[in-house]
């Protein structure tokens, strides 16, 4: 269905509480140039660059505090025993990502638009699942981390916020057909064809679908990021997919032209992503083997569950599918191998996840990252094709 109303939110940067926006538009008055900072184009550019620095800036110190604090990786006995040498390499390194994404995000997005806001709130409580998760595996010296049954309980916690949030700014929406496209499963390569789940009172069928996409992404990538930039690299170019898909969605002549719900609040749901490719590609700085830090669950478990939400906010479920490829494989291949052992007591893999089935094949790691790299940039492609494969 094409989103051919628009939502309530108006977008107005200028007028948005921002202090570097309003400093501009005050600056604009001598020098009319400045007045360009309220292209959200040149913001997401900006928030791109402005991630970039802080993580490039702060990346060094962060790394030698958590080397001071002593906060090394714990590696897994039953692992590949290359990587038992990275034994203490300092972990956690996700806070600089994270930190990078919620300052660059306040410097240049739109604070009135509760999208951001809700992005805010997914990463805060992810990060801080993850972070309790990585702080007893420091603790203890431990892999398991934190109680999986308490885990999963505050993961739920954030995905079912999510959930009801979009219900209920899509219920508030003055049009029907608004309301509908902001809830309804977008089927990539078809004009006008969906899956209704606003037909399902009380937002049921949306709500839980959105659950599983944010715990199942948000866990897909923790499983994926298990080699030396190997869950980075891919988390920005899904991120930086994603964000054209809410660009084009948050443009009513780009919508309409490529039959996409029309819905505004996506606008500044860019300038997030482009704060997630900046941010990713400086911590890949210091996360390219070999690893002088790893991001561990704090950044694993929220970048993951961002890029579910902004492919829920975008309606792009299945492109996040088609992009996050690498991630599926990834989950896919722990559970086929829990199931089939359970099962058969057969391995269907000589290891899991599936990297490490490869390096155990003899790949190295740096080819496995490199080729996973590869996989990931033509999987994107292809789900960017489906913009215009309609």
């Amino acid at each position: 269905m094409t989103g051919i109303l628009s939502p309530v939110f108006t977008q107005n940067p200028l007028r948005s509480p921002l202090v570097l926006l309003w400093l501009f538009e005050w600056l604009s008055q001598f020098y009319s140039p400045f007045s360009a900072v309220s292209s959200l184009t040149l913001r997401v550019l900006l928030a791109v660059l402005t991630a970039l620095g802080i993580s490039m800036v702060f990346g060094g110190r962060v790394i030698e505090r958590l080397r001071a604090l002593k906060y090394g990786q714990a590696i897994r006995n039953d692992g590949p025993q290359s990587h038992l040498a990275k034994t203490g390499t300092p972990t956690m390194g996700g806070i600089l990502i994270l930190g990078s994404i919620l300052v660059t995000t306040l410097l240049w997005a739109n604070l009135t638009n509760p999208y951001v806001w809700i992005l805010m709130v997914v990463l805060v409580i992810f990060g801080a699942v993850g972070w309790a998760d990585d702080w007893l595996k420091i603790k203890y010296k431990d892999p398991k981390g934190l109680i999986a049954r308490k885990k999963y309980f505050w993961l739920s916690v954030g995905a079912l916020f999510v959930g009801v949030s979009l219900y209920w700014i899509a219920s508030q929406q003055p049009h029907v057909a608004t309301a509908h496209a902001m809830q309804d499963l977008l089927i990539p390569l078809f004009k006008n064809v969906s899956i209704p789940f606003s037909a399902v009172p009380l937002g049921l069928a949306f709500i839980i679908f959105t659950y599983f996409v944010i715990n199942g992404t948000s866990n897909a990538v923790n499983l994926t990021d298990g080699l030396d930039g190997l869950a980075i690299f891919p988390v920005v170019l899904v991120a930086a997919g994603l964000g054209v898909f809410a660009y084009v969605s948050g443009d009513f002549r780009f919508a309409e032209y490529l039959h996409v719900p029309y819905i505004a609040y996506n606008s500044d749901v860019t300038v997030v992503c482009g704060a997630m490719v900046g941010a990713g590609l400086g911590f890949l700085w210091f996360n390219a083997h070999p690893a002088q830090v790893f991001m561990g669950d704090v950044g694993a478990l929220a970048l993951g569950a961002m890029l579910g939400t902004i492919a829920v906010m975008t309606r792009q479920e299945i492109v996040l599918f088609i992009m996050g490829g690498l991630f599926v494989a990834e989950a896919v291949s722990v559970m086929l191998q829990v199931g089939s052992y359970k099962l058969r007591k057969k391995r269907i893999f000589r290891m899991a996840p599936l990297h490490h089935h490869f390096e155990e094949g003899g790949w190295k790691e740096t080819q496995v990252v490199t080729r996973f790299w590869i996989i990931t940039i033509v999987l994107v492609i292809l789900g960017l094709m489906t913009l215009k494969l309609r």
